[in-house]
């Protein structure tokens, strides 16, 4: 049994990063041809791994189904960068208690980011002993010796890590697309803002290596996919641990000679996003003109507290480069509200920036306490019903500026890729545009898995409406 270390995974000095191929371990044979159950949480790296763990019990011959009680195999991916995603796991485990009394050889497993945090594996240890397994963020490629593990000395087997040093290459995965697709670039963050416990559940920042990159999406694109989006927690920070001078705007390049339509990226973090990048950006056709930029407060003071290394200055001088270079931009942002000490002349600050922005859109938050950060030991003397009102009147002038940036696009043609059947009209199709905008689209024809032009016909705050243009 390994537990997880807080301090051994705040760590960065003599870890040896390696490349190692996936091991495939066989699955204890009581498990081939029965059907699993995955729900993932919280961000696209997630999402990705949600991919990887289909991918390997498919692999092993289990058959994933969507129907939890049809399961023999359930596994949570989780996320823990706010306390409702830990609400919202821990209120599922109710669901799965009840569901094990029913069938005593239900497997329970959980993993992710919260697998990583000590209090949570304190809980589950004490209160939640139903529950079969747990794997880390570092050990997801064993999660089939964990599995076996559990079920050969049926007892509780928590196996999580706390030490990052290895990328694992070849490890089985099943898209959640035909047309689009998640490519790791970079794993891990070194920049330890004082809120953000990604640091302590994802590791150590280290760069995959470019030629396995570029060979991923090669084969993507000789699979049909029309997009890939490079992830990473900070993935401007690419290749600063693996080469001298190859960075993410030679990645983007080289990416974009693979003919692959669409090439998307995030998260940035401002701190490293270069001039080579925005030069990538407007230079290259098939990288597309949308950067999240997550800017978190508008008050020098609460950056600073908040450890994000850059100025409001500095942030609207990058802000304003890449809006004057990149044609047809859209830029989405982060915003933290009520962060501890927050006044009301720090939160009117906030308020300027976005005034003075106008983002395209915004994802705002309440300041969630992670333990085990900096942050967490801070004075929180800003009222719950202060931040409350803050998220709403944040909210209300992000959803203004975002409801005039769609009216733009309205009678502009603009080029569509389409995903599928709009999820609240089955009459309709659903599609992004270039800039990242998402389309509900009119058409008598099937145009799913295609790039297609699209006039738009009306703007709301969050969608375009369009018609497909034959």
């Amino acid at each position: 049994m390994n537990l997880p270390n807080m301090l051994e995974a705040k760590k960065r000095e003599n870890i040896d990063v390696k490349n190692v191929d996936y091991n495939d371990v066989k699955l204890d044979t009581t498990l081939i041809g029965k059907k699993f159950f995955v729900r993932t949480y919280g961000c696209q790296m997630n999402e990705h791994d949600g991919e990887r763990i289909k991918g390997i019990l498919s692999n092993q011959g289990m058959v994933e189904t969507d129907v939890l009680e049809d399961a023999s195999l359930v596994i949570l991916n989780t996320c823990a960068i706010r306390e409702n995603a830990h609400d919202k796991v821990f209120g599922f485990m109710g669901i799965l208690k009840k569901l094990k009394e029913d069938k005593k050889d239900l497997l329970i497993g959980i993993c992710g980011c919260m697998a990583q945090e000590e209090s949570v594996i304190e809980e589950i240890m004490s209160k939640y002993k139903y529950v079969d397994f747990v794997f880390g963020t570092f050990n997801l490629d064993n999660m089939i010796s964990v599995i076996n593990d559990r079920i050969r000395t049926g007892k509780q087997n928590i196996d999580v890590l706390s030490s990052s040093g290895n990328i694992c290459e070849g490890v089985p995965e099943v898209r959640d697309s035909k047309y689009t697709a998640w490519v790791d670039i970079i794993l891990g963050c070194d920049k330890f803002c004082t809120y953000c416990i990604v640091p302590y559940t994802r590791g150590k920042q280290r760069s995959r290596k470019k030629e396995d990159i570029i060979k991923e999406v090669e084969e993507l694109v000789s699979k049909g996919y029309k997009e890939v989006t490079l992830l990473g927690q900070n993935v401007n920070a690419y290749g600063k641990d693996l080469y001298s001078s190859y960075t993410l705007a030679d990645l983007l390049r080289d990416v974009s000679k693979t003919g692959i339509p669409r090439i998307r990226f995030v998260t940035s973090h401002p701190w490293d996003f270069t001039d080579q990048m925005i030069d990538a950006i407007s230079e290259l056709d098939n990288v597309m003109p949308y950067v999240h930029l997550p800017i978190q407060s508008g008050s020098n003071r609460i950056l600073k507290m908040m450890g994000r290394r850059y100025t409001r200055e500095e942030y609207l001088t990058l802000y304003n480069k890449i809006r004057e270079r990149v044609k047809g931009v859209s830029i989405t942002t982060d915003i933290i509200v009520g962060f501890p000490g927050e006044s009301r002349e720090d939160f009117l600050e906030t308020l300027d920036i976005v005034n003075t922005c106008k983002f395209d859109g915004a994802y705002t938050f309440i300041f969630s306490p992670r333990e085990g950060t900096p942050a967490s030991l801070f004075l929180d003397d800003v009222s719950m019903e202060e931040k409350n009102e803050r998220l709403q009147e944040l909210n209300n002038l992000v959803n203004k500026y975002s409801n005039l940036s769609n009216q733009r696009e309205v009678k502009k043609i603009v080029k569509c890729l389409v995903l599928g059947k709009s999820e609240k009209d089955e009459s309709k199709y659903m599609g992004y545009t270039e800039n990242n905008k998402l389309v509900n689209i009119e058409s008598d024809e099937d145009i799913i898995g295609k790039i297609v032009d699209v006039r738009i016909v009306e703007a709301k705050s969050f969608s375009l409406n369009g018609v497909y243009m034959k």
